[in-house]
């Protein structure tokens, strides 16, 4: 464990300012409220939080930053309370410590609706104070660093939540090389074997081709010193995890993969970076579609630097990043160089970007999103992008991830343009919507009025921000026949207890469930947002059908007209809980079909006798008979067993029929009385199940074959 003096002089290393009373006071505090504490490896557990504290000078963090690592687990684990540690290390340090502890409580590999609420949680703490993730993220990669001593399912859990959430956050944010360890630590864990392999071939390259690293880096000084550039060149292999993603990306092997080099530039100006861009280019060839200028279109947590790949002779391929120091400081640190210090007072680097600002950023646009699978998506594609730069016809500059289209352009743009866009044009030419946007290009977005997004944008846009939008404008189109639809369930729930949905009583079903207006509840009952009895019971709570309440069979259909009553087709037999249409029948009220019934094509040319209709959506009694034809064995007892199976599922059997008898098989026809759809499929799962029965299958006829049937009886 590193002692308190030691901890000290690294701090001091950068901030001969520092607070060395109050760390050293936090660090007796720390190891006093774990003392008796052990980890799983056997160490003493305080040596974790040190550990975690050592990890954030390396950043050079300010004192409340560091003091917050060596404190992080205290409320959590320990007998200290948050007005504990106010009292003594001031508010600033017990929100920061507090912050940490909620953080820590997130299950973020739950289950996904969870993950989402999990999400929202975890980007509330950050727009509070971005330093509680920057000290998370310190504390998950030191115990990435020991996870040898968690048990082997612990391990694998906590490396693929590193995977999918921690080591993407650390790149949003800009620490690269935190991103890059968190990646292999996991990658160590999840794929070992792929990991070793990786390192093994690399370990066989170089004995083929000797130190390439060294061979280069000394080539490229030599080119910079001819141009008279005063800079440092650093050179390396890239991570295994990296090289395996991009064999898996590529689907290539390693051998025929060719920049798992990386080589980086760091000069005195940024105007020397464009001359030692141009001294690679003359002595190396540049690879065509592998060059991106983030100097003059830095990305968005502050990242500044000239991306290129060049080849050389033997044909191998390096990439090469050229930047400023200052622009490398940003670079390793990403959004925390706002705290850094140099010299005892808070570094002034004109690239580090406002946290308050990034954090906005990233958030706004999720604040839209209602439904938490939408929001967690749209987290998630941020999280993971890398950017393209695409130009406007006017020469503005949109950043856009990779992987957008020409929708996700005219959504950045303006949510009003991307919903009037009927095409696009890309470097002049007419391209599809869904076509993949690539850096430099430029694109016109052709609009029309009365153009409105449609359904199958949401599988050509791929940005949060364009995803929601439309979302929202189809919510929006849906809106009034979901009104419609509503209020039709309204009347029929309503009627069920002997009253009526007018204006009043929905209004005030609405005061009561905190909605706007009755519009808006209506809406949300036709799009099943809210259910029927729920409405109900906000006014009359009383007569409200109970959960689990069987609705009558004459009042299981909705859409009807007040008094009109309706009919189940023979020919299809529908059941609650499947899509049905109404047929208007001289005499007979209304027949009830299947949505995918034949016999609906021959009323094509009457589109006037058409009900839109639905079944009731709460608890139906056995009361609906569906007609399942069975071939099944000709032995003793197999019939006995197939009644069985039909009672045990809550089903009666209103009507048998042998339709064909062979001395090996039997094929009949049973008729069942059924709740929904739902309970037809538990019934056929049980009989399909059953070894005596061959065949099974739902019979259904066409309306001809019955009046068939009846004339030859």
């Amino acid at each position: 464990m590193i002692p308190a003096e030691d901890l000290i002089a690294l701090v001091h290393n950068y901030n001969p300012k520092t607070n060395e009373k109050l760390i050293r006071a936090a660090y007796d505090y720390g190891r006093r409220m774990h003392d008796g504490q052990m980890r799983r490896s056997g160490e003493p557990y305080f040596t974790h939080p040190v550990a975690v504290a050592a990890i954030l000078t390396e950043q050079q963090l300010d004192d409340a930053t560091i003091i917050t690592a060596l404190l992080h687990d205290t409320i959590e684990d320990t007998k200290s309370t948050y007005s504990e540690i106010s009292q003594q290390f001031g508010d600033e340090i017990a929100m920061l410590v507090d912050g940490v502890t909620k953080l820590t409580n997130l299950q973020l590999s739950s289950t996904e609706t969870q993950q989402a609420e999990n999400f929202r949680k975890l980007f509330m703490a950050m727009s509070k104070d971005l330093r509680v993730i920057l000290v998370k993220l310190a504390d998950r990669l030191h115990n990435m660093r020991t996870i040898k001593a968690m048990r082997p399912e612990k391990q694998v859990q906590k490396a693929r939540e590193t995977m999918d959430i921690y080591a993407p956050l650390a790149g949003r944010m800009g620490m690269q090389w935190m991103r890059e360890e968190l990646e292999d630590l996991a990658f160590r864990v999840l794929n070992p074997e792929g990991r070793a392999s990786i390192i093994r071939r690399f370990i066989t390259l170089q004995r083929e081709t000797g130190d390439v690293v060294h061979r280069i880096t000394g080539d490229m000084r030599k080119e910079l010193e001819k141009v008279g550039i005063d800079a440092t060149v650093y050179g390396r292999a890239k991570k295994p995890y990296s090289i395996w993603r991009k064999m898996q990306e590529k689907e290539m092997g390693f051998s025929r993969l060719s920049d798992i080099y990386g080589f980086r530039i760091i000069t005195r100006s940024e105007t020397d970076c464009y001359g030692a861009l141009g001294a690679i280019h003359q002595r190396w060839r540049a690879v065509p579609g592998r060059f991106k200028d983030y100097i003059s279109q830095p990305k968005t947590n502050g990242y500044r630097s000239i991306h290129t790949t060049v080849s050389g002779r033997d044909g191998k391929r390096v990439e090469v990043q050229i930047r400023t120091r200052q622009m490398h400081d940003v670079a390793e640190t990403g959004v925390a160089a706002h705290w850094s210090y140099r010299d005892g007072v808070r570094s002034e680097n004109p690239f580090a970007v406002d946290p308050a600002k990034w954090i906005s950023s990233l958030t706004e646009q999720f604040n839209a999103e209602e439904d938490h699978d939408e929001f967690l998506e749209a987290v998630k594609l941020e999280m993971y992008s890398d950017q393209v730069f695409c130009f406007t016809p006017k020469g503005d500059v949109v950043k856009l991830p990779r992987g957008a289209t020409p929708l996700d352009f005219a959504y950045a743009i303006h949510t009003r343009i991307g919903s009037a866009c009927v095409g696009a044009k890309v470097d002049g030419l007419r391209v599809p919507m869904w076509t993949r946007l690539k850096n430099g290009q430029s694109v016109e977005i052709i609009t029309a009025e009365g153009q409105v997004p449609q359904a199958t944008w949401l599988e050509i846009a791929i940005t949060g921000k364009a995803k929601s939008a439309i979302r929202r404008a189809l919510r929006e189109v849906d809106r009034e026949r979901f009104i419609k639809l509503g209020r039709e369930l309204a009347r029929s729930g309503f009627e069920h207890v002997g009253k009526k949905a007018n204006d009043k009583v929905l209004e005030t079903a609405a005061r009561t469930l905190r909605l706007e207006d009755r519009q808006t509840l209506l809406a949300r009952l036709g799009s099943a947002e809210l259910s029927v009895r729920a409405v109900v019971q906000a006014v009359y709570p009383d007569l409200a059908p109970k959960e689990g309440e069987s609705i009558e069979p004459k009042r299981a259909v909705i859409g009807l007209a007040p008094g009109q009553s309706f009919e189940r087709a023979p020919c299809c037999q529908p059941l609650p809980g499947e899509r049905i249409v109404g047929l208007t029948q001289r005499g007979k009220g209304v027949v009830v079909h299947s949505i995918d019934c034949p016999t609906l094509a021959s009323y094509e040319d009457q589109p006037d006798r058409w009900l839109d209709l639905h079944w009731h959506s709460g608890s139906h009694p056995a009361a609906y008979t569906a007609t399942l034809e069975l071939t099944i064995g000709n032995d003793a007892g197999v019939l006995g067993r197939i009644c069985t199976l039909i009672g045990e599922q809550k089903a009666n059997i209103s009507d048998m029929q042998f339709v064909d008898r062979k001395p090996d098989f039997y094929r009949l026809l049973i008729g069942v009385d059924l709740r929904d759809a739902e309970h037809l499929h538990s019934v056929v799962t049980a009989l399909a199940a059953e070894s005596d029965v061959a065949a099974i299958s739902r019979r259904r006829e066409t309306a001809l074959s019955i009046a068939q049937d009846s004339a030859a009886e």
